[in-house]
């Protein structure tokens, strides 16, 4: 598997395609591209393979590869918005990229999100569009009638697939508050959502998890989309390659660039691979844009600094990047409940759990399950607060000194996120869900005591940011590869910021709300982080003020987008990537990944990305016939 023939037989094939990036996307355009006899593709990843990394296969294990070998371990700038403080970015180095190594949560957002892609101009970018690549990706288990009745793991078959590679499950077991959750949530209003799958996520609801059934083994790119067709001939795996940048030449007669090839490093040498049909940036959301100005697309001023000769002028590579945030509040448990932390801190405890999973494939090694609300903000706040909010919606409005490159898309982009403030049609601003373990990088737990996190997660942020390449450190030296990106999300900044600091403000309250509400408040014995201030009673929470916790401990829910985003109808102004995920002003190189969405959606995103694998790997066939058949009639 992967680096096997080494670098030096990886250059000699004949490439029609090449894909960078092995992870959740870059996965499936190869695969997908390789059942064409006529195409041979080339993937390189800059991590290892791991087909038997216990720490990513065991589904109770879930975490345990953050901060490894298996991780980037990028890291933002320092945050103005949250008081100067810097943030550590998660992101999978390792074949099947963060597929590999995030909390494995399927769900899709809401009809709303897709078809507001459309609404910018990305004609087939709506649920419509996109529906038959959700399924397309999908192998879902369907539970028994009884399974069903007691974890409420309600679903609509129209809307899932059942032959696709990833396979898609309610879990085996379930955390112990899972089973108070819908209850719970019942006693404060809110109804269960007996088929989230089919276009709202709102209100609360059983998660699906990409487990497969038959080994109870995490299912991602890798094992789901690579493996069981790696005997292919005509695609090529390199693992531990780090992509330099796309070579570009100047296409004859013209203008125009075209992409020819890729240079990478290998065991320390570096390479060259040339193409003869195109090139699949599939790096994700924060080396996609990176490796775009690296290759000399992106804003000129970014690229000169960098000591990068612009090629191909668009200043939107790199911006509009838009990021889930997340708020974790803790609270000590009922100590005979078993949680994932409580495996870690005890050997006896984990080995007596590894065996069970060894020989019969059940336990807490496999209790992953999830369940979730996804809530309106009118639901969880009061009228003062969305009148609140209202005036500062206002001012997000793009003002007559913008930029008027950007101008018209930033206003409709503003216009669909504060359209959901008010529509008919509710979507949940916030994510609200409680796990039985201690999340928080913010809170140390002792020894003998067990915790939950109830996590508050912004789904529809005004906040935009950006990642780009940083100035050269030396004048002999451009950038390269090697120099970490600069990320810099801008969580909480300026006016459209202030909006999100107030709506993750008011869903702290009705986080705990939540926690103090039955019957999940029988396995809770009280608040731990942050503690209850001394003069607010148990019960009391409401006058409780959480402006400066938000500020102090804001974290990413690692779930960036947008950075190559589509353009739509404004075309090169308005993004990287028109609908058929095309660079702008470069023939042969695609973008397709997490990069090229231009809005955020309401859900945990690997089932999107996996559509957009599966979509972006269409396109490309489908104009690879049409490619052929003009040569033929050349």
């Amino acid at each position: 598997m992967g680096s096997m023939n080494g670098a030096e037989a990886f250059v000699a094939h004949n490439f029609t395609h090449i894909v960078i990036g092995g992870g959740t996307a870059g996965l499936v355009v190869a695969s997908r591209l390789s059942e064409d006899a006529s195409i041979t593709v080339g993937v390189l990843e800059a991590g290892p393979a791991a087909p038997d990394e216990p720490r990513i296969n065991v589904p109770g294990r879930l975490g345990e590869t953050l901060f490894t070998e298996y991780d980037w371990q990028f890291e933002t700038i320092p945050q103005p918005g949250l008081g100067g403080r810097t943030l550590p970015w998660n992101r999978g180095k390792v074949l099947g990229g963060s597929s590999a190594m995030n909390f494995m949560m399927w769900c899709r957002g809401n009809k709303g999100d897709y078809d507001a892609w459309e609404k910018l101009g990305n004609k087939g970018w709506g649920w419509d569009g996109l529906l038959p690549y959700f399924k397309k990706s999908e192998a879902f288990q369907v539970p028994t009638r009884e399974y069903q009745e007691k974890h409420q793991a309600h679903y609509d078959q129209d809307y899932h697939g059942t032959s696709g590679p990833l396979h898609t499950i309610y879990s085996a077991e379930y955390g112990a508050s899972s089973q108070y959750w819908h209850e719970t949530l019942e006693n404060l209003g809110v109804e269960s959502n007996r088929s989230h799958m089919s276009g709202s996520s709102v209100g609360s609801w059983t998660a699906l998890t990409a487990v497969d059934p038959s080994t109870q083994k995490r299912c991602y790119s890798a094992p789901a989309y690579y493996l069981p067709v790696s005997h292919r001939e005509n695609l090529v795996l390199l693992t531990n390659a780090t992509v330099r940048n796309v070579i570009l030449e100047k296409g004859k007669g013209s203008d125009e660039y075209i992409a020819r090839g890729v240079r990478f490093v290998h065991a320390s040498n570096e390479y060259a691979v040339s193409v003869s049909g195109e090139i699949i940036l599939a790096a994700g959301t924060v080396q996609s844009p990176q490796l775009l100005e690296l290759s000399g697309i992106g804003n000129p001023g970014i690229l000169r600094a960098a000591g990068i000769e612009p090629l191909v002028v668009n200043p939107k590579v790199g911006e509009n990047l838009q990021e889930h945030m997340q708020t974790m509040i803790i609270y000590e448990l009922d100590p005979s409940i078993l949680t994932p932390e409580a495996l870690r801190s005890d050997p006896l405890l984990a080995a007596a759990a590894d065996e069970q999973y060894e020989t019969s494939k059940s336990g807490p090694r496999t209790a992953v399950g999830y369940s979730a609300a996804y809530l309106p903000f009118s639901h969880y706040t009061t009228p003062e607060e969305i009148s609140r909010l209202a005036s500062h919606l206002s001012s997000t409005a793009p003002s007559s000194k913008t930029d008027p490159t950007t101008q018209n898309d930033a206003r409709l982009r503003d216009q669909i996120l504060s359209s959901r403030f008010s529509s008919p049609f509710p979507s949940g601003q916030i994510e609200f869900l409680f796990d039985v373990s201690n999340y928080s990088p913010f809170f140390k737990s002792e020894p003998g005591k067990r915790y939950g996190t109830m996590m508050q997660m912004l789904q529809y942020p005004f906040s935009v940011g950006s990642i780009h390449i940083p100035a050269s450190s030396s004048n002999n030296r451009p950038t390269d590869s090697d120099d970490k990106p600069v990320i810099n999300p801008r969580y909480y900044e300026g006016p459209g910021g202030e909006v999100d600091f107030l709506t993750m403000t008011a869903a702290q309250k009705f986080g705990h709300k939540i926690c103090e509400t039955q019957p999940l408040k029988n396995i809770i014995v009280k608040r731990v982080f942050p503690p209850l201030p001394d003069n607010v009673a148990e019960g009391e929470a409401e006058e409780e003020s959480w402006e400066n916790w938000v500020r102090d401990t804001t974290l990413t829910d690692w779930h960036p987008v947008g950075t190559c985003a589509m353009g739509g109808d404004e075309g090169i102004k308005g993004g990287v990537v028109d609908e058929r995920l095309r660079v702008y002003g470069v023939r042969g190189l695609r973008v397709c990944d997490a990069s090229v969405m231009p809005l955020q959606i309401a859900a945990h995103l690997q089932a999107t990305v996996y559509a957009i694998g599966e979509k972006g790997a269409s396109l490309i066939l489908e104009d690879w016939i049409k490619s052929k058949e003009g040569r033929k009639e050349d």
